[in-house]
């Protein structure tokens, strides 16, 4: 049964602690490598979609409401409840459905790529992460789980999920369209408003709505495969 999950209810308080962590499991200097990763963005480029600021927030604003509200913040609102119950069944759900939403065979790299390195590192830490190794695992699933072992509130994690996706976004946009480091930083002024509104959509997506389609994201991601010269992994 399809399960609708509100954000109208009282927001958990961010303790020193849990925004501390926050800040550490958002931060660029995490070593999971998503600053390797243009998503995309650099075959737009290459290909004249994008020669803008104005090109690039079109771009990057429409992949955080459909892409992140609609698929990557529901899942890592989910995976959270699934963790903290634990519901081992639920994560391995939410992790295979977080993975067949990648649309090439790149997007999945970018996704299981940061994800091992997420998992490799929580392991370090001793926390623990309930998938083996060598299994495919979503960054926003190992995310999740790093999420609920330091116990940060749903709405503040998403918010550093949302940050961290587009810091990336922005500075990879920053080195190709190129953009200059004062343009750079109004876009990311210019797109921060939208994380709450994505946030806020994805709680009130029910578990059947889940999902994205980006038909330019994706083949922009398939020309990036084949690209003859390139800066980024996809």
């Amino acid at each position: 049964m399809a399960i609708l999950i509100m954000l109208h209810t009282a927001t958990p308080m961010l303790t020193d602690a849990n925004l501390l962590r926050l800040l550490q499991l958002s931060s660029v200097s995490l070593p999971v490598g998503g600053f390797a990763f243009s998503q995309g963005l650099e075959s737009s480029i290459e290909l004249g979609w994008i020669t803008s600021k104005a090109d690039a927030f079109d771009a990057l604003s429409v992949q955080l409401t459909e892409g992140l509200g609609r698929l990557d913040l529901p899942v890592l609102q989910r995976a959270m409840l699934s963790a903290n119950k634990p519901d081992l069944i639920a994560l391995n759900h939410w992790n295979d459905l977080a993975l067949a939403c990648r649309e090439t065979e790149e997007l999945r790299l970018t996704d299981t790529a940061m994800g091992k390195a997420l998992a490799r590192l929580l392991r370090s830490l001793n926390i623990e992460v309930p998938f083996a190794p060598t299994e495919p695992l979503s960054f926003v699933i190992a995310y999740a789980v790093a999420a609920s072992h330091w116990k940060i509130p749903f709405h503040s994690a998403a918010l550093g999920f949302s940050w961290a996706w587009l810091e990336n976004q922005v500075a990879a946009a920053t080195k190709l369209v190129p953009l200059g480091q004062t343009d750079a930083q109004r876009l990311l002024g210019e797109l921060q408003p939208l994380i709450p509104d994505a946030i806020e959509q994805a709680g009130t997506l029910d578990d059947d709505n889940i999902g994205a389609c980006l038909p330019a994201l994706a083949i922009a991601s398939c020309y990036h495969e084949t690209q003859y010269s390139r800066l980024f992994r996809s």
